[in-house]
C-alpha cells in the first residue's frame, strides 16, 4: 500500500529515541526519519547514516518547516514545553511516556490540537505479546468474570546508575518510568478505577529516587488490580496474572521486542517480528475439574503503533493512543503519588 511520505523529526537520541523510536519510525512505510535533535551528531550519524539532519536545538526542530510529525523522546521534564511548542507550530506530535510530569500539564496539551492535528502518546506496551495474550483471554471470557489481576515489571539492577531516570529530579524515578506502562495496561483491560492506593519507595542502598512501587486499583464492582515494579528483583514476579470465576491465566515473562531492538534487530519484514516462544498458562475449571493447559502467546506488534499514527495523520484510521487516554494515566500517576505521600487511598474523581 502506498502512502503519502510524512517527514519525522525526532527530539532526543538517548535510550528511548535510539532504541525504540528511530527503528520503528524508519521501518514504517510512509514515514521518513528526516531530522534528529541531539547534542552528539556523530552518535546519530553512526546509527542512522549521514543523510539524517542533526539539529542541536530541540525547539528549532519542533518548529522546522520540513517536518510533519515531531516525536519527543527527550527527558521527561522536557515533554510538556517541547510538545506545546510543536503543537503551536502546527505539527503532529508523538510524546514518549509519561505524557507530561503531571495531569495539569497534560490537560493543557490535550486541549491544544486543532481538527486534523494528531497528538498521540507512545504507550507501546499495549502491543506487548503478553498484553495481547491477556487481552485475548479477556475478550474470549475463558476465565469467566475476572475479579483479581496483577501486572509487574521487575528488573535486577541492584546498583543505582548515574542517569537522569534514577536521579531525584523532576521526571525521575520508577513510578514515572514504569508506572505509566502498568496503569495504561490496567485501563486497557478494565477501564478507569474508582481509587488507587500506592506505596512508592526506595529499596536499593544509595538510591536517589523511587526504585520500587506497589499499587492497588479498586473498581466499582469489587475488582482489584495490583501493579508492581522493582529494580531489586532477581527473581521477577509473573508479568500478568488474571484470576476469574472459572479459572486463572499466567504469563510469566516479559515481551521480547525490547531485547530485540536493543540487539539491533529491526521489524523490517526480513524475519517474523515479535515472536514470543513462551506460552501462557491457563488453569480452567472443566466439568468440575481444574485443567491446566499452555496457551500460545501472540506475536508482539510494536510496529502497529507508528502505522496507526501514520494512518491517523492521513485520516485513514483512529489515533492509536489519544491524549485523553494518556491524561487518565497522568491522573492516576498524580493520585498514586498523593496516596504514597499521605498513606491513604485516593479517589480518582478527586484528582483534577
Amino acid at each position: 500500500m502506498e502512502h503519502k511520505l510524512l517527514r519525522v523529526g525526532l527530539v532526543g537520541f538517548g535510550f528511548a529515541g535510539k532504541t525504540f523510536h528511530a527503528p520503528l519510525i524508519r521501518t514504517t512505510p510512509g514515514l521518513q526519519l528526516a531530522a534528529v535533535s541531539s547534542s552528539d551528531p556523530a552518535k546519530v550519524h553512526a546509527a542512522l547514516g549521514p543523510d539524517v539532519h542533526v539539529a542541536a536545538d530541540a525547539a528549532q526542530l519542533a518548529a522546522h518547516p520540513d517536518v510533519d510529525l515531531v516525536v519527543i523522546a527527550s527527558p521527561n521534564v522536557t515533554h510538556f514545553p517541547l510538545a506545546r511548542a510543536a503543537l503551536a507550530a502546527g505539527k503532529h506530535v508523538v510524546v514518549d511516556k509519561p505524557f507530561t510530569l503531571d495531569a495539569r500539564e497534560a490537560v493543557e496539551l490535550a486541549r491544544m490540537p486543532v481538527p486534523g492535528q494528531v497528538l498521540s502518546v507512545f504507550h507501546n506496551r499495549r502491543w506487548d505479546s503478553s498484553t495481547l495474550g491477556a487481552r485475548r483471554m479477556l475478550d474470549e471470557r475463558r476465565l469467566g468474570t475476572v475479579r483479581h489481576a496483577a501486572m509487574h515489571f521487575d528488573r535486577f539492577r541492584p546498583v543505582p546508575q548515574a542517569r537522569w531516570r534514577e536521579d531525584d529530579t523532576p521526571g525521575g524515578g520508577i513510578w514515572l518510568d514504569l508506572g505509566p506502562h502498568l496503569l495504561d495496561e490496567a485501563l486497557l483491560y478494565f477501564g478507569a478505577p474508582l481509587a488507587i492506593q500506592a506505596d512508592i519507595v526506595q529499596l536499593r542502598p544509595g538510591a536517589r529516587t523511587d526504585d520500587a512501587f506497589h499499587a492497588v486499583l479498586r473498581y466499582a464492582d469489587g475488582l482489584r488490580v495490583e501493579l508492581g515494579a522493582s529494580m531489586l528483583a532477581a527473581a521477577p514476579r509473573p508479568r500478568v496474572v488474571l484470576h476469574g470465576t472459572r479459572g486463572s491465566y499466567v504469563k510469566p515473562s516479559l515481551d521480547p521486542q525490547e531485547a530485540a531492538l536493543k540487539a539491533g534487530l529491526l521489524p523490517d519484514g526480513s524475519a517474523r517480528w515479535g515472536v514470543d516462544v513462551e506460552d501462557g498458562i491457563a488453569t480452567i475449571e472443566e466439568d468440575g475439574t481444574l485443567v491446566t493447559r499452555p496457551v500460545p502467546t501472540p506475536d508482539g506488534a510494536y510496529p502497529a503503533y507508528y502505522a496507526g499514527v501514520r494512518d491517523a495523520i492521513l485520516g485513514k484510521g483512529p489515533n492509536p493512543v489519544t491524549a485523553e487516554q494518556a491524561l487518565t494515566v497522568m491522573r492516576l500517576l498524580d493520585a498514586g503519588r498523593a496516596s504514597a505521600r499521605e498513606r491513604r487511598e485516593i479517589l480518582l474523581a478527586d484528582v483534577a
